[in-house]
């Protein structure tokens, strides 16, 4: 019996021989190796380029308000300003009366007199504004005053009529009011004055700013009849304030 012969399967070996592989080239190694290129935020040099705007901002600011106190001071030595000065010269009262309907009817004629101290500095006014109210601000009347210019070492006497018809208080306010007028110390009063003012020193001129004038320790007393009363006014004092206004708010 003959044996039987099998052919040899091809090893390992031998498949590489016949199908024989080529190493990877090197730019496809470098492209498996390589990392994918992800730009990063350029952050350092935004911090620093915010960083110098902030600091050249302070510095430009301290600069201004270095050159506005500079300037400020060599006014002030050249010129001297001082602030105007005012005085409730009399209050005349002709009507001043509470009805039984909770109503006021005032009729009232004001004399301020305002003086400017100064031998260099001119102020110009815009129309004042006046507003009578009680210590417990509760309103009297209201007139004003034309504008005006004072002139250096003037002396300016303002006139005004203060009048209301048939304001309607609440009742408590007029209760208030009617006890007081039948007080014998009189009604306590202050005289609010509100307006612009610009100021001119030689060929300078300031923006016109805001001011208010506030005159205290006024006593005030219904008059009798037909006969008008006189306010007292011996111990009365004003208070000049400047008023500046921020966007909303007012100081």
């Amino acid at each position: 019996m003959a044996d039987r012969v099998y052919p040899k399967q091809a090893t390992n070996g031998s498949a590489a021989a016949t199908n024989p592989s080529f190493p990877a080239a090197k730019a496809q190694q470098y492209g498996a190796s390589r990392p994918v290129y992800r730009p990063q935020p350029e952050r350092h040099r935004y911090r620093r380029s915010c960083c110098s705007c902030c600091l050249w901002t302070t510095i430009a600011i301290l600069v201004l308000v270095l050159i506005a106190a500079v300037a400020s001071a060599i006014l002030y030595v050249l010129y001297r300003p001082h602030r105007p000065t005012f005085t409730v010269s009399s209050l005349k009262i002709s009507a001043l009366n509470v009805t039984s309907a909770s109503k006021l009817i005032t009729n009232i004629n004001l004399k301020v007199t305002a003086k400017n101290p100064n031998k260099k500095v001119v102020y110009s006014y815009n129309p004042i504004t006046v507003a009578l109210v009680t210590d417990d601000d509760i309103a009297i009347g209201e007139g004003s005053f034309g504008s005006f210019v004072h002139g250096t070492k003037n002396t300016t006497l303002l006139k005004a009529a203060i009048t209301s018809s048939n304001q309607e208080l609440d009742d408590a306010s007029a209760a208030k009011l009617k006890k007081a007028l039948k007080s014998k110390k009189g009604l306590p009063l202050k005289i609010k004055l509100d307006t612009k003012v610009e100021a001119k020193m030689g060929a300078l001129k300031t923006p016109k700013v805001g001011i208010r004038v506030v005159c205290e320790g006024i006593k005030a007393t219904a008059p009798k009849a037909k006969s008008a009363t006189t306010a007292s006014t011996s111990n009365a004092k004003c208070k000049v304030d400047l008023r500046l206004k921020i966007w909303k708010w007012t100081f």
